[in-house]
């Protein structure tokens, strides 16, 4: 991940078993949350960012050393 922290709005690459995808953060996460039945442990000291796919619009919780900052393409 880019040093700087993330923010809404910025744009994200990250990979999965089907290669990279990209995205939009909506959200910072701080707090133990669920989405889409799966449970998040995010934490104020361990944070996890909501990111939206700019493909298929799914959302999807990340942990910040597996999003990469880009520019939006």
């Amino acid at each position: 991940m880019a040093k700087e922290s993330l923010k809404k709005g910025d744009h994200v690459e990250w990979e999965t078993p089907q290669g990279k995808t990209d995205g939009t953060v909506q959200e910072k996460l701080t707090s133990p949350t669920t989405i889409k039945s799966h449970k998040v442990t995010a934490s104020k000291e361990n944070p996890e960012y909501l990111v939206e796919t700019t493909k298929s619009k799914k959302l999807a919780a990340h942990k910040p050393e597996a999003l990469k900052k880009t520019k939006k393409k």
